[in-house]
């Protein structure tokens, strides 16, 4: 009896209720990349606020009206589903609510299952499921989407908005995420995270799923996470839940993924998708029935067996179940950006075969990540600050924390203590030998180049002296790392003209007029010690798209050296065009899409000219005078 009247109770409430340059960089281009016919620059907009206002409110879904009576004067039989029925995402409501029928029941669930329903499911079958996660007047517009304002130092996103929708799309979509210039990686980071305006021809919510994508291809898990967050969860579209769980997974903030799960939780029905549905049910208060879930995910082997064991533990850090979950990476034999994520965020070391077999992908992941250890991070860090991923402060801020860590010892302690040096010694010849400590030993071009990152405050500290002229390359290369352009003029008068320290400071030197002399040029390419006089190549690419020698002595030196800056490429031809209209934009976009590679062997002297040529063509001359500097110090 109390059964019934239980039962008929449910019925009357829900009744009653219902009612988002490989080997030449030629070869980069995507098939199809045709000049796209010019368009006028746009006309001038006020300038958005930092957090521009909210447009009307997009309407959100309401309860249906109550069920008719006529549906009630029939008696239906109850079908109860079978026990532990669910959709693969573990929602009960599905079969009870009529799919066809905005607010109707197809029948009314049994007592078992409105047990069994999480408070998501009963908000899915009330019809209350929220469209938006902030209220009205929290909302943001859709436009100008980005988290650096042309104040703080972000490009200027209104001229984009009258440029081919097409070409921008080819010239991110085309970007594999690898640049040959750290200032060139640094200055496409600030491009896509600043507050643009969508193309013509492509809507806002695409426009940031392809900036988003890139910077998570460049390694860029924080501010990819930043630009996402810039537009709410209620606007997003398949496009951006495409790669938004990505950026989440690639940050190890899995529940930083909850609210758009919430909102957006139809838009995706597949593994991952569904175990971070249970991850947030579980963060939620919802802990049993989640693990419960997730374990039988497992046994069907809706994913791997790894994948869901880590989502296990996760998942079992919101609750009281106790339970122990083992974590054993036998017959693992790949990693994946969604289980390294993962294996973080609960706080395990993958094994270190693994790690090497995934390549240096992952570096930038583990040096952004606030919840590894300091010796891990500072390992991932001699990759990643090459490629810009770190700025020099951040790594003296890490190796700082290196020092002050009583646990840490060995080699990473001695590190620690040797960039001290560097900084406090007395003699300037003992603080070279400490800055020189820390760049013997290492080989490879990307750790070599990060810990001139490292030491480049500390070069900067250094006396200019004849005395130190035989270590004036590499300290002017470190100080121009960190853009530290004034100091490093300060050599100007101790390098010998032609030496490789020389073509660095004439390529990095700030409001210089004066042509460059072709004798001291010369000197240079007589010096140059490179494959094919390649660094020479760079050398006189850089200075022609500077402006600082002529154009009889670029053509000179083309032809002798074979560069051929004066022909034209489909990518040479549009990245000019998009300097004539101003669109500093696109201009950084396609600058990124022509520096593709992993060493500067792969960049071509003619690409490089015409990079820095419109870079100082749209006011970026800082920009184009460290690639150009760059070029020389790392070629």
């Amino acid at each position: 009896m109390r059964r019934s009247v239980l039962l008929t109770g449910a019925a009357l409430a829900l009744t009653s209720a219902l009612a988002l340059a490989q080997g030449a960089p030629e070869s980069l281009l995507p098939p199809g990349f045709n000049e796209p016919a010019s368009a006028p620059p746009p006309a001038a907009k006020a300038r958005p606020a930092p957090r521009p206002q909210a447009s009307a409110a997009a309407p959100t879904s309401t309860a249906s009206s109550a069920a008719s009576p006529s549906a009630t004067a029939t008696s239906t039989p109850v079908v109860q589903a079978l026990p532990g029925e669910t959709t693969p995402g573990g929602s009960t409501a599905v079969g009870i609510v009529d799919p066809t029928g905005e607010g109707t029941l197809k029948r009314l669930p049994s007592l078992e299952e409105l047990a069994r329903m999480t408070p998501e499911d009963f908000q899915d079958l009330l019809g209350l499921k929220p469209d938006f996660d902030m209220p009205n007047g929290a909302r943001r517009a859709m436009t100008q989407v980005g988290v650096i304002d042309t104040s703080e130092g972000g490009l200027n996103g209104a001229v984009l908005a009258g440029q081919n929708g097409r070409l921008v799309r080819l010239a991110i979509a085309a970007n594999r995420g690898d640049m040959v210039s750290r200032w060139g990686h640094i200055l496409l980071r600030r491009a896509l995270a600043s507050r643009l305006d969508a193309p013509r021809g492509m809507n806002p919510q695409e426009f940031l799923a392809l900036r988003v994508g890139l910077l998570l291809r460049m390694g860029e898990v924080e501010a990819a996470r930043a630009v996402l967050q810039d537009m709410d969860a209620g606007n997003y579209t398949p496009d951006v839940v495409g790669v938004a769980l990505d950026v989440y997974g690639a940050n190890g903030d899995f529940t930083g993924a909850c609210p758009m799960l919430a909102t957006q939780g139809s838009l995706r029905d597949d593994a991952p998708w569904n175990v971070a549905k249970q991850i947030c049910s579980a963060f939620r208060g919802n802990g049993a029935a989640a693990l419960a879930q997730l374990e039988r995910y497992r046994y069907r082997g809706t994913m791997s067996r790894i994948d869901l064991l880590l989502a296990e533990k996760y998942a079992g850090a919101a609750g009281r179940s106790r339970k122990a979950v083992t974590i054993e990476w036998d017959g693992v034999v790949d990693m994946t950006p969604w289980r390294y994520g993962l294996a973080n965020a609960v706080g395990l070391n993958p094994p270190e075969a693994l790690m090497k077999n995934a390549g240096p992908r992952f570096a930038p992941l583990t040096a952004l990540a606030p919840m590894v250890g300091l010796t891990r991070r500072a390992a991932a860090a001699d990759g990643a600050a090459a490629t810009g991923v770190l700025s020099s402060a951040a790594m003296v801020d890490l190796y700082g924390q290196l020092y002050a860590e009583p646990d840490v010892t060995g080699e990473w302690s001695d590190r620690a203590e040797k960039l001290r040096d560097a900084y406090v010694l007395d003699d300037p010849a003992s603080r070279l030998s400490a800055i020189r400590s820390l760049w013997d030993g290492v080989k490879d071009a990307p750790n070599d180049y990060s810990r001139k990152v490292l030491t480049a405050y500390a070069a900067a500290r250094l006396p200019a002296s004849e005395q130190m002229v035989d270590s004036a390359g590499p300290l002017i290369a470190s100080m121009l790392a960190a853009g530290l352009d004034a100091n490093a003029m300060r050599w100007a008068n101790v390098v010998n003209a032609g030496s490789q320290g020389w073509g660095m400071l004439v390529c990095a030197a700030p409001n210089r007029s004066d042509e460059v002399s072709s004798g001291d040029i010369s000197s240079f390419v007589d010096g140059d010690d490179s494959d094919g006089k390649h660094r020479s190549g760079l050398l006189v690419a850089g200075l022609a798209g500077l402006g600082r020698i002529g154009s009889g002595t670029a053509g000179s030196y083309s032809s002798s050296l074979g560069l051929n800056l004066g022909s034209a490429t489909r990518w040479s031809r549009t990245i000019d065009d998009a300097a004539r209209q101003n669109d500093v934009v696109t201009v950084a976009l396609l600058a990124g899409l022509g520096m593709q590679g992993t060493q500067w062997s792969q960049m071509t002297p003619r690409y490089l000219y015409h990079i820095v040529s419109a870079l100082r063509t749209v006011g970026l001359d800082a920009e184009a005078r460290m690639i150009a500097a760059e070029a020389v110090a790392r070629a």
